[in-house]
């Protein structure tokens, strides 16, 4: 891989060319000191001060007796200065008419990825902002989003950077009907499309079974008319969107291999795929509950969870295990 090919899957480099089959998208140039702010972990965790006022957690329930623990009285010996939170008025103000311009609500996401793993913070459980302190209190309790910080490039054969020379905050409106079970994965060899991937891969949903082979030929038409040409690098991933009425959105692009996720494939088998021509483009779905991938749903980070012996989650996941041996001995498992 060659940092070329990194780069182009940055947002603001594919974005433009791509505006018309994507969606509606607003994006920012990140002032240094934000980018600084985002790396920071040396001191408490602090939302920056809001110039308009909004709280990230309105539903909070501030009990005084309870921060009154939480305080260091005079004379404790922590002598220490209290941190002051930061503030970026000017990049708030300009967020804050983007999340307007796009219908009042967003999710954000950086050069390559968004804050998937932090959704659990938010009072929403999603990635859905409506201002500029839940996007930033997304943003900075993410660990995924270090990756575009500090290590995009970590694996290219021509590595000569550490970091992009900008970061970007891209605002894309956010859509609630959007169905998971309609959003894929491309994987593009050669200028070929060699494979296609459900992208939630931790649910079965029957009613795709029905529409495989006219969902396969929507993106196949999709990618030879609006993507083959216009996407300059030979080997990479793409993810897209279809609609209800048949309509194909691209929602993203990734390098091939790395650290982009084969879903239903390995990287061998496409690999594999490319070298056997004759068994041409791979369309792979969950076809049955027992082809379910695992996942913990949980809304927490993996860290919180006590999977050790004994523990809450150990019994659920043994049990979980049991039903799933139990469906796959049955006559009519996967039926």
């Amino acid at each position: 891989m060659k940092e070329e090919e990194v780069n182009r899957c940055q947002i603001q480099e594919w974005y433009p060319k791509f505006k018309s089959v994507s969606i509606r998208t607003l994006i920012h140039e990140l002032p240094e000191s934000f980018v600084e702010y985002l790396l920071d972990d040396s001191g408490p965790f602090l939302l920056p001060v809001s110039v308009s006022n909004e709280d990230a957690l309105p539903n909070r329930v501030h009990n005084p007796y309870e921060e009154e623990d939480y305080q260091v009285s005079e004379g404790s010996g922590d002598e220490a200065e209290p941190s002051s939170p930061p503030s970026f008025p000017e990049l708030e103000l300009k967020i804050k008419e983007s999340i307007e311009s796009l219908g009042g609500a967003v999710f954000p996401k950086l050069n390559w990825s968004a804050p998937k793993d932090s959704a659990w913070i938010s009072t929403s459980g999603t990635l859905r902002c409506t201002s500029f302190s839940e996007i930033a209190l997304l943003l900075r309790s993410s660990d995924s989003l270090i990756h575009d910080l500090c290590h995009a490039y970590d694996s290219c054969g021509d590595k000569t950077l550490s970091r992009p020379q900008s970061f970007f905050l891209a605002l894309r409106k956010w859509y609630p009907s959007l169905r998971p079970e309609m959003e894929f994965r491309c994987f593009v060899r050669g200028h070929s499309l060699v494979g296609i991937s459900q992208r939630e891969v931790t649910t079965f949903y029957p009613a795709l079974l029905e529409k495989k082979n006219d969902l396969e030929e929507l993106i196949q038409e999709f990618f030879d008319n609006d993507v083959r040409q216009k996407f300059e690098s030979e080997n990479y991933t793409f993810d897209v969107y279809v609609t209800k009425d048949e309509h194909v959105k691209i929602l993203d692009f990734n390098p091939w291999g790395a650290f982009t996720l084969p879903l239903l494939f390995t990287w061998e088998e496409l690999e594999q795929n490319i070298r056997e021509e004759a068994n041409g483009m791979d369309f792979r779905i969950v076809e049955s509950q027992c082809a379910v991938r695992p996942g913990l749903k949980t809304a927490v980070p993996y860290d919180y969870l006590d999977t050790a012996p004994g523990s809450g989650w150990d019994q659920f996941l043994r049990n979980a295990d049991g039903e799933l041996q139990q469906q796959i001995r049955s006559p009519g498992a996967g039926a």
